[in-house]
């Protein structure tokens, strides 16, 4: 969790976050149309007000849980809250009031959330377990100070489904050793070694800490000094055991996060895949080997999926490792321009890790139950594309919120100029999004997507590298009012961009030279509210 804003004195907080909450309860989804220009239709948002990362994501007893970094005074940055949201199916999301608020030890900064289901903390009530938040305070009067002990972890419980919370009286349970950058603790449950293990990011590594009952920590290790990408601060590490695609093998993957230092500029997420043997995480050597001559394996080369983490305790029974990303980069998060909220997060996504011909990797694809936001569906005929094929004509759509599944096919031996899908609107604006086989790259351009005068850093094209296979790729889009998600080959690499166009992008065509439509599948999208 990063920043860049001028303190603002915790004098009237709690007064104007009490009135703040009380808004939340009645406006949003359930409570409000969510009518204003450039708002998110299927992407969760705040009522109102400032937010960014995601924090706490647990479920339990049916409830999917997000808090989120959230200033209700402001739609820019400021003394930092835990806003909080629930969803039974991950597309609909119900306003809750604000779950942590500052207090003498700090603002309450980004961290995550687990269900004690032995209640080894002992703050379970009733037979019944608690759920247990682990955050970061930063004293704002520390830093100011010039002091560097001014972040360190603490938690809080509930015992009535996260409805209200109750902070430990013991706080902080690790204090700061005189580390300037001490924070975003991640903590799940590790079965083998028996014990709560936390990672949290301190500047330029990651932290390994061990509990029985999750207030006594011990340090296990450290990781990452001359591993990955190091052009800006770490923040907000997630470790987690996930299953090898169709095998019976186990990997650990480490998402860390970095601003700035992401591929396109500014902040991004960075993986890494090895094992941990309840102490040490170590890099597998293949997966060693595999980022030789790149700094880094990204998780989303798009220049909006920041901070994600993702759910603990998903029952086993569902087995999917869910993530939620902010869909905003800190080079221009905080003057894009909206009015009454500020952000949005990204469409919730199952990983999955795959050994392919480059090393391990993670694959991301939106999560199942976002298929019932689909209305009328339209299939797209196989055709060639030299002169273009305008699909808003082949399917009548004008909804600005759409889904393609696109697969394109070309002949090696041809020249084969970029192609893709665009995006535009009757004031000439667009968005570009696709391939360009010459340069094995994919991208997003919205060098035209609307005036960009916000910030110097906003009208950009980004690129990812790729390789396809057989002259073939596969497509999949998912389109909102001020965004755009692109999976490529069912989630080998993915991009998320953000745009604010003046009029909305209702107008959708099939471009390229030499490329053909192989086969095609559209949807309009419900809003999900």
């Amino acid at each position: 969790m990063s920043f860049n804003i001028n303190y603002i004195p915790y004098a009237g907080i709690v007064l104007c976050s009490l009135v703040a909450c009380n808004t939340l309860k009645n406006s949003g989804p359930g409570g409000g149309a969510y009518i204003e220009k450039h708002r998110s239709q299927f992407h969760f948002s705040p009522a109102e007000k400032w937010m960014n990362d995601p924090n706490g994501l647990v479920y339990y007893e049916g409830e999917y849980h997000l808090f989120y970094q959230y200033y209700p005074d402001s739609t820019v940055w400021g003394p930092m809250h835990w806003g909080h949201a629930v969803s039974r199916n991950l597309v609909q999301w119900q306003h809750l009031p604000v779950a942590l608020y500052p207090d003498q030890l700090g603002m309450i900064f980004s961290g995550s959330a687990v269900v004690d289901w032995n209640n080894t903390s002992g703050f379970g009530k009733d037979g019944r377990p608690p759920l247990v938040a682990i955050y970061t305070q930063h004293l704002m009067a520390g830093e100011k100070a010039g002091r560097h002990d001014f972040q360190y972890q603490s938690i809080a419980y509930s015992t009535d489904k996260g409805r209200t919370w109750t902070k430990y009286a013991g706080n902080p349970v690790i204090p700061n050793p005189g580390i300037h950058d001490f924070r975003d603790p991640k903590v799940m449950w590790d079965k083998e070694s028996k014990q709560w293990v936390m990672v949290f990011a301190a500047g330029n590594h990651v932290k390994l800490w061990g509990s029985p009952d999750l207030k006594h920590w011990t340090h296990l290790s450290d990781f990452g000094r001359e591993w990955g990408s190091h052009g800006g601060v770490w923040e907000c590490p997630d470790l987690f055991p996930v299953r090898v695609d169709g095998t019976g093998e186990t990997r650990w993957v480490l998402l860390l996060s970095i601003n700035p230092g992401a591929p396109n500029g500014g902040s991004g997420t960075q993986y890494f895949v090895g094992q941990f043997d309840g102490k040490n995480f170590v890099p597998d050597p293949g997966f060693s080997q595999a980022v030789s001559g790149e700094k880094a394996v990204w998780l989303d080369y798009g220049r909006d999926n920041y901070a994600g983490v993702t759910w603990s305790d998903v029952p086993a029974s569902d087995g999917r490792r869910l993530f939620l990303g902010w869909m905003s980069n800190w080079d221009y998060a905080q003057v894009v321009p909206t009015a009454t909220w500020r952000s949005a997060m990204t469409l919730p996504r199952s990983l999955q890790l795959k050994n392919t011909n480059e090393g391990f990797r993670l694959f991301s694809e939106p999560v199942r139950e976002l298929q019932n936001l689909r209305e009328r569906g339209v299939t797209i005929p196989a055709a060639a594309i030299d002169d273009g094929l305008d699909l808003s004509t082949v399917t009548g759509f004008r909804s600005v919120t759409k889904e393609l599944v696109l697969e394109f096919e070309w002949n090696a031996a041809d020249p084969v100029a970029e192609f893709g899908v665009e995006l535009y609107n009757g004031k000439g604006e667009k968005v570009a999004l696709g391939y360009d086989p010459a340069k094995q790259q994919l991208f997003v351009d919205r060098t035209q997507s609307g005036p960009g005068g916000f910030s110097p850093k906003f009208l950009s094209r980004d690129v990812a590298p790729y390789v396809t296979s057989n002259q073939r790729l596969h497509l999949h889009l998912l389109i909102d009012a001020a965004s755009v998600e692109m999976f490529a080959d069912n989630g080998a690499r993915v991009m998320t961009d953000i745009f604010f166009p003046t009029e909305d992008f209702t107008g959708l065509r099939v471009y390229g030279k030499g490329v053909r439509v192989a086969s095609g599948k559209a949807w309009e999208l419900k809003k999900a509210w």
